[in-house]
C-alpha cells in the first residue's frame, strides 16, 4: 500500500544580509499566523522581513480543522483558491458512549453559504500553500534557519539578534511581530510568561494512512470498548489520512504510551473493534496536553504578540489555528495603518484588547468542551460520566456533549466599535459579517459571486434600499474613508431601492436582493449604512452616511489595560449551570464527605413537588451507572 502522506521539503539556510536601515516590520515565526500577518501587511504595501528558526514547514497534521471564517481570511490574503483545492469538507459528527450513539450534530450550513462550515487539511499542507503565496509576493523576504536570539527595545525601534548559518546578524525594526508559537523565543527573551489554566488530561495524537469507507465527520467514543476508560477522536483528512487522538489515563507512563509499539497496539485494537480488515500505516504521532493560557497584554512596547505566542486554547472546539488566523488578519490591517501613519500606535492597544477578549470567548467555549473530553478531577469526571449515561435515554442531556465547533469571535467591547442603540435588530457593531452568495449587477446583466469576494480585503460601506440620493451620500462617505485610511482599499456595496437607477463601478458595486433577504439578515432600514472593517467585523451602522465619524474608527486610545487572564465559562443554558456547579461542588468536597453532600442535596431538591423527585430517583436507578 502506497502512502500519500505529506512530507515537506527542507530549505537550505538563508543568507540574511546585514542591514543598516530600520526595517518597517520583522515577523518572528513562519507558521500560519506569522505568514498570514506577512501577507496581510504586504497586500497593504508594507515590506516585511519574515524569520523562521526551522528549515521547513511543520511536519504532521497538528491543527487539521479549518473553519469557514478562516477560509474567508485565506481568500482575502490571496491563497484561498490554492487552499480550497486540497481540503476535505465536513459538516458534523457523532458521539458514542461505549457502543451507543448519544449525540449527532450538524454545524450551521444554510443554502446561501459560500463554503462548508469546516474543512480538514493537515497544518503542514496549509503552511506549504502559504509559503508558496509568501514566496510569490515581492514585498516579503522569508529567511529559513534564522533564529532570534536577542531582543532589545528603545523608543524608536526593536533590535534583534539573529543566529544564521553564516553568523550572527542584528536587525533593527520599527515593529516586531512575535508569531513564534507556543514556545515563543521572543516571549522568553522579554521575560514574559503565559498564565491561567492547564488541564490535567493528556492525549496521544497520530496520523495513519487508512483507506476506509467511513465518512468525513467528527467521530468520538467515550469509554470505547476497544480502549476502556479512554476517549478516542477520529477525523478523516484528504487522501485517506486519518487523525486519531486518544486520552491517556492519569497514572499512565507518558514515555511508554508515546512509543510507536504502544501507539500501534492502541490503534490496532480500535480499528479491529470497528471491523477493519484494511491494512494501515502509522505516519506521524505526537503528544498533547490541554492549556488555556495567555499573556496579560499582547503588546509590549514595539513587540506585538499573535497566535500561540500570545495565547493557547485547548484543541477541543478547534479554536487554536482559527483564532490565530483572526489575530493575524486584525493585526495586519491595524499595524499597516500605524506603519503608514494613518493611525497612531495607540491603535495597537485596540488590537491587544480585542484579541485578548477573543481569547476569553474561545476559552469560555473550549473550557466546557475540555471538561467533557478530558475531565481532570473527580467531580468533573463523575458528572461527565453521569451525563453520558443519561444521554443514552434522555437526548436533552446530549447538548452538554456538544463540541462547540469554532465560530468567529466578536469585538463588541472594542474601543473601535461604535455601539448601536439598545434594541437594534440584526447585525450588531463588533460582530462578524456572514459571507453569503450574492448576485452582482454588471453592464450587461448579473453574475453570481460572494459577499466576501465583493468586499475585497479592505473597508466596505454596505447599504440596502438605497435611492440615487443615498447612493451619492454613500459615495461621499467612501471617499472620506479612503482619504483617512489610505492606502487601505475602500469599496461600497449597494442594494438599490425598487426602481432606483444606480450605475455600478469598481468602487461602488450594485447587488440584487429582490427578496430582501440580505436586508432582513442585517436588520437594516432603507438607506442605513454598515461600515465593515477589513477583517469582516462591523465597525458601525448609521441611518445617515454623513453621520459616520470617520476619524473615530481608528482611535484605539481608550482601549483598557487587560490585567487579569481569568476566564469564566459562558452559560448558554440552565442545564450547563447545573452541570458546572455540581462538578465544582464535588471537586471541592472532601472525598469522605461526598456521599453526605449528595444526600443533603437530594433532600433539598425533594422540597420540589414529590412526584417529580420520585420520578427522577426512579429514572436514575433504572439507568446503568457504568460497567
Amino acid at each position: 500500500m502506497t502512502s500519500t502522506y505529506f512530507h515537506p521539503d527542507k530549505h537550505p539556510p538563508s543568507e540574511v544580509p546585514e542591514r543598516d536601515e530600520t526595517l518597517p516590520v520583522v515577523i518572528a515565526g513562519a507558521g500560519p499566523v506569522g505568514m498570514a500577518v506577512a501577507l496581510g501587511l504586504a497586500r497593504r504595501g508594507v515590506p516585511v522581513t519574515l524569520l523562521e528558526a526551522g528549515d521547513q514547514v511543520s511536519f504532521g497534521s497538528r491543527a487539521i480543522c479549518v473553519s469557514r471564517h478562516s477560509l474567508e481570511v485565506a481568500e482575502r490574503l490571496g491563497f484561498g483558491d490554492r487552499l480550497e483545492r486540497i481540503v476535505l469538507p465536513w459538516v458534523g459528527g457523532r458521539t458514542f458512549h461505549r457502543e451507543t450513539e448519544v449525540l449527532r450534530f450538524a454545524m450551521p450550513n444554510p443554502p446561501h453559504a459560500v463554503r462548508p462550515p469546516m474543512v480538514n487539511v493537515s497544518q503542514s499542507e496549509l503552511e506549504q500553500v502559504m509559503v508558496e503565496a509568501v514566496e510569490d509576493h515581492p514585498l516579503i523576504s522569508l529567511y529559513w534557519a534564522a533564529e532570534v536570539t536577542g531582543c532589545r527595545q528603545d523608543t524608536d525601534a526593536v533590535h534583534l539578534d539573529v543566529s544564521t548559518a553564516t553568523g550572527r546578524r542584528t536587525l533593527r525594526a520599527r515593529w516586531v511581530v512575535a508569531a513564534d508559537g507556543g514556545r515563543s523565543a521572543l516571549r522568553s527573551l522579554l521575560g514574559l510568561r503565559l498564565s491561567c489554566t492547564s488541564y490535567q488530561g493528556s492525549y496521544v495524537i497520530a496520523d495513519i494512512h487508512w483507506p476506509s469507507a467511513l465518512p468525513a465527520e467528527r467521530l468520538v467514543w467515550f469509554d470505547a470498548p476497544s480502549n476502556p476508560g479512554s476517549t478516542i477522536i477520529m477525523h478523516r483528512q484528504p487522501r485517506d489520512i486519518w487523525r486519531i487522538d486518544y486520552q491517556l489515563d492519569a497514572d499512565a507512563d507518558a514515555e511508554v504510551e508515546t512509543g510507536e509499539e504502544r501507539i500501534r497496539d492502541r490503534i490496532t485494537r480500535h480499528l479491529a473493534w470497528l471491523d477493519n480488515d484494511v491494512p494501515w500505516t502509522l505516519e506521524w504521532h505526537g503528544f498533547y496536553r490541554a492549556h488555556a493560557l495567555a499573556l496579560p497584554d499582547f503588546r509590549h512596547g514595539r513587540v506585538v504578540f499573535a497566535g500561540d505566542a500570545a495565547h493557547l486554547v485547548p484543541i477541543f472546539g478547534v479554536r487554536g489555528l482559527n483564532s490565530g488566523m483572526e489575530d493575524a488578519e486584525t493585526l495586519a490591517w491595524q499595524l499597516a495603518a500605524v506603519v503608514h501613519g494613518t493611525s497612531g500606535p495607540d491603535l495597537l492597544r485596540a488590537y491587544a484588547a480585542e484579541r485578548h477578549d477573543a481569547w476569553r470567548q474561545n476559552v469560555a467555549n473550549a473550557a466546557k468542551s475540555t471538561l467533557v473530553m478530558s475531565p481532570g478531577g473527580h467531580g468533573h469526571r463523575v458528572t461527565r460520566d453521569a451525563v453520558l449515561v443519561l444521554a443514552e435515554q434522555r437526548p436533552e442531556f446530549a447538548a452538554l456533549l456538544d463540541p462547540r465547533q469554532s465560530s468567529a469571535t466578536h469585538a463588541r467591547s472594542s474601543p473601535l466599535t461604535v455601539p448601536a442603540p439598545p434594541g437594534t435588530p440584526g447585525l450588531l457593531p463588533g460582530e462578524p459579517l456572514e459571507d453569503r452568495v450574492v448576485r452582482v449587477r454588471t453592464g450587461t446583466g448579473t453574475r453570481v459571486s460572494a459577499l466576501s469576494a465583493e468586499r475585497g480585503c479592505g473597508v466596505t460601506v454596505l447599504c440596502t434600499g438605497a435611492d440615487a440620493e443615498v447612493a451619492g451620500r454613500v459615495r461621499a462617505l467612501t471617499e472620506r474613508l479612503a482619504a483617512h485610511l489610505a492606502p487601505e482599499q475602500v469599496r461600497a456595496l449597494l442594494v438599490p431601492a425598487a426602481g432606483a437607477a444606480i450605475a455600478p463601478s469598481e468602487e461602488l458595486r450594485v447587488l440584487d436582493d429582490p427578496e430582501g433577504e440580505l436586508a432582513r439578515t442585517l436588520g437594516a432600514r432603507a438607506g442605513e449604512v454598515f461600515v465593515i472593517r477589513p477583517d469582516g467585523l462591523l465597525w458601525c451602522r448609521h441611518t445617515d452616511p454623513e453621520g459616520v465619524a470617520v476619524t473615530a474608527l481608528t482611535d484605539g486610545g481608550d482601549a483598557p489595560a487587560v490585567g487579569s487572564v481569568e476566564v469564566t465559562p459562558e452559560i448558554a443554558h440552565p442545564r450547563e449551570h447545573h452541570w458546572l456547579a455540581l462538578s465544582r461542588a464535588l471537586e471541592e468536597t472532601d472525598p469522605a464527605g461526598r456521599e453526605g453532600f449528595l444526600t443533603r442535596l437530594a433532600l433539598l431538591l425533594a422540597e420540589d413537588p414529590r412526584p417529580v423527585f420520585d420520578d427522577a430517583i426512579e429514572t436514575a436507578r433504572r439507568l446503568p451507572g457504568g460497567r
